[in-house]
């Protein structure tokens, strides 16, 4: 099956947001390349980027499942 690779980009507003998320992370686990994340104190959220190398409908998945956890906001970019 082709591959593409992505960066999703994700802002957590709510700290207790964060286990749901690294719940669904570790699910798609296999497909992450390397993640980074920036505590960004001052204005009390965190900055996350996660690239990944998958079919695009687990890429669209992972991206949707973010997207739906409170408190956290989440875009993908694709590479051609």
């Amino acid at each position: 099956m082709e591959t593409r690779v992505a960066i999703i980009g994700i802002i957590v507003e709510q700290e207790n947001a964060v286990e749901q998320l690294n719940a669904v992370l570790h699910t798609y686990g296999k497909y992450i390349i390397g993640r980074m994340g920036i505590p960004y104190r001052e204005k009390g959220i965190s900055i996350i980027s996660i690239a990944i190398d998958a079919p695009q409908d687990i890429i669209s998945a992972l991206s949707g499942k973010i997207g739906r956890i409170e408190g956290i906001s989440a875009k993908t970019a694709y590479s051609k």
